[in-house]
């Protein structure tokens, strides 16, 4: 841990576009800053001057400007830019640095040919499908569904509903009809974009069966639009009209798309997200985090039913052409999207650490030219930093991001003027008062604690769709510490700032009144080649401080979980880790139960454990092995002798 991989270049403040933003800071407001951390400490503590100096360097189009930068700075409730109007598919569509017959949009796919969008395709593409909706009744404040992969369609839909004011939400096509009913029944959109199908590596799987079933439970539906995926019917290209491309002007937190958490207890909450909110936000950390510009080729695996999906749609606004990808990133071999980097062009290979993890454990060495490369869905531990550097390149950039739908960025990462030190997030974002609190709610350093946001960000929801006394947003995130956002992960922040997330605080494994995050576990028992994957929880015993430890490994093909396995795991932990680790049971599962977005659920499972009915538990729509769970439920009545 902490071992130094990358260090900035000599000239990084020349070369970089975070360098050129401090040039920019010195020259036009007099501000000097002699590193990192010292900027860092002003964006949090000025606030009206930081993020004022955003909207002055990225050169924001507004139709009305703003007339003040923070209203209120109490959370929740700040109001940023009153009295601005803007729209972000506006501001997305101007493409800076990027020629009207240059590509913006590479989209590739295992079943569809590859499909290049110029600027000026893309624009009228838009304008295309924007007069279409228009002609459909659709304008400020309706809402769009798009039911549909990460495939150019997709992205031109969102652009377009922007443009005219409407709210866009879009659901993967895996996504069973409960899980997507259950979203969109909370907003109920106006028109339903859906394909009939789609392909994940070598399968077909059909959907006429799910949008029907969507359509049925949704009256507020006027039209259902069909994308053609797996046959050649499809009314899409039929989205037209002879309107000129125009852009709604709308306040700074007029909803600009509605995200929704994983749903895998009770109905997902439904995120609504501002047009300006989210596009100071992309602008920051896309240009002076990521370092994306003109000339850069932006890539990140993604859904359409994750946020980093609506993260990369940004990369247009700050100059770098977008790369799509719809498939399985496994098939036919993990080299897929490896290989892809060559055939796109990609500068910044953006993707997940379970994924970076998966490519150590087959032995990839794919050995690639890139400018950056983004990890995020879960912590990278350390063995995977070190196996970028080995055998992806020495180079590059490596970027551990954490954040979340709920402010649809990352508010820890890196910076082209921090080193990247193995296992560590290298800082906190521009803009973003990340803080480790302690249970009484001081702020501490060096020492575990919940990881709280104490001054607000313009990336904040607007508020939870139909919550109007706000009642419901409050208790997702300001019950525990009045007046601060507490996130829900459990946060180490060291003296240079640098931080450490391991595991969800809700999901804590409390041992005799010591706190052990999930992912010190997963680091140390998934590096052994005999187990794939793993799950940890803490089951509470009456007047037992330390409770029940239990960890779940799915075994290696052709492996038993024997004596000897659970011996050497036992070993494993406690000469990594600690007495306290070893778990007092371990058992062989077939799969560890995931969200769509492969976040492992460990709070359901210990909820099954502790005698609730697996329905009640998790929504089994939400998960992408909603069969997984059935072992979980065996064990609980084996346990309980029912």
């Amino acid at each position: 841990m902490g071992t130094v991989l990358w260090e900035p270049p000599a000239d990084a403040r020349q070369t970089s576009r975070i360098g050129d933003y401090l040039t920019w800071l010195e020259r036009e407001r007099g501000l000097a800053f002699a590193d990192y951390p010292a900027l860092w400490e002003w964006s949090v503590t000025d606030l009206g001057g930081f993020w004022s100096s955003i909207w002055d360097y990225f050169g924001v189009l507004a139709h009305d400007p703003p007339t003040a930068v923070l209203g209120s700075p109490s959370m929740p409730g700040a109001r940023w830019f009153p009295g601005a109007t803007l729209n972000y598919a506006e501001n997305v569509l101007r493409m800076p640095g990027i020629g009207d017959d240059e590509p913006v949009v590479l989209a590739y796919s295992q079943t569809r040919e590859p499909v290049t969008l110029t600027a000026r395709q893309l624009r009228e593409q838009v304008r295309r499908v924007r007069a279409g909706l228009k002609a459909r009744g659709v304008g400020k404040g309706d809402r769009v569904a798009a039911y549909a992969p990460n495939i150019p369609e997709t992205y031109v839909l969102m652009l377009a509903t922007a443009s005219l004011g409407a709210i866009f939400s879009s659901c993967a096509p895996e996504f069973g009809s409960r899980s997507v009913i259950d979203r969109w029944s909370q907003i109920e959109p106006k028109v339903l974009v859906a394909v009939d199908g789609y392909t994940y590596g070598d399968k077909t799987v059909d959907r006429q069966a799910e949008v029907a079933a969507i359509r049925q439970a949704l009256p507020s539906v006027e039209h259902v639009i069909t994308i053609g995926y797996l046959g050649t019917g499809g009314d899409f290209s039929e989205l037209s009209g002879p309107d000129q491309l125009a852009f709604e002007p709308v306040p700074f937190d007029h909803p600009l798309y509605v995200l929704y958490s994983s749903g895998t207890t009770g109905l997902p909450k439904p995120i609504v997200h501002g047009h300006g909110g989210i596009l100071l936000e992309h602008l920051k950390i896309l240009a002076l985090h990521h370092d994306l510009g003109p000339s850069d080729r932006f890539f990140w695996f993604t859904t359409t039913g994750w946020m980093m999906w609506n993260y990369l749609a940004s990369g247009p606004a700050v100059g770098a052409a977008t790369v799509l990808f719809d498939g399985n990133p496994g098939w036919p071999s993990l080299d897929t999207l490896w290989d892809l980097i060559d055939t796109a062009g990609i500068t910044y290979f953006g993707t997940s650490a379970p994924f970076l993890m998966a490519c150590r454990k087959a032995g990839l060495t794919p050995g690639k030219r890139l400018k950056g490369l983004g990890s995020t869905g879960a912590p990278l531990p350390v063995e995977g930093f070190a196996w970028v550097y080995q055998a992806v390149g020495t180079d590059l950039q490596l970027l551990s991001l954490s954040g979340g739908t709920d402010v649809c960025t990352g508010f820890v990462g890196g910076a082209p003027l921090l080193p990247v030190r193995a296992g560590l997030i290298s800082g906190r974002s521009l803009g973003a008062r990340v803080e480790a609190f302690d249970p009484s709610g001081k702020p501490v350093i060096g020492e575990l604690g919940e990881l709280v946001i104490s001054a607000p960000m313009p990336s904040m929801p607007v508020g939870f769709w139909n919550d109007p006394d706000g009642s419901r947003y409050r208790e997702a995130y300001f019950d525990v510490f009045p007046g601060v956002w507490r996130h829900g992960d459990w946060i180490t922040i060291g003296e240079d700032g640098s931080c450490v997330i391991t595991g969800r605080s809700d999901a804590t494994l409390n041992r005799g009144g010591v706190r052990l995050g999930t992912s010190e576990f997963y680091s140390v028992v998934e590096s052994l080649p005999e187990i794939v994957d793993s799950l940890v929880v803490h089951l509470e015993s009456a007047g037992d401080p330390n409770g029940e430890l239990l960890l779940f490994v799915v075994p290696a093909e052709g492996v038993e979980v024997d004596d000897a396995l659970r011996a050497r795991i036992a070993r494993e932990l406690r000469g990594s880790l600690s007495p306290r680790h070893v778990p007092d049971k371990i058992y062989a599962v077939r799969a560890v139960p995931r969200t769509l977005s492969a976040k492992k659920l460990e709070v359901p499972v210990k909820r099954i454990l502790t005698g609730t009915p697996v329905d009640a538990a998790a929504a089994r729509g939400a998960l992408a092995n909603p069969e997984s769970l059935a072992a979980f439920a065996e064990l609980a009545r084996t346990r309980s002798g029912a």
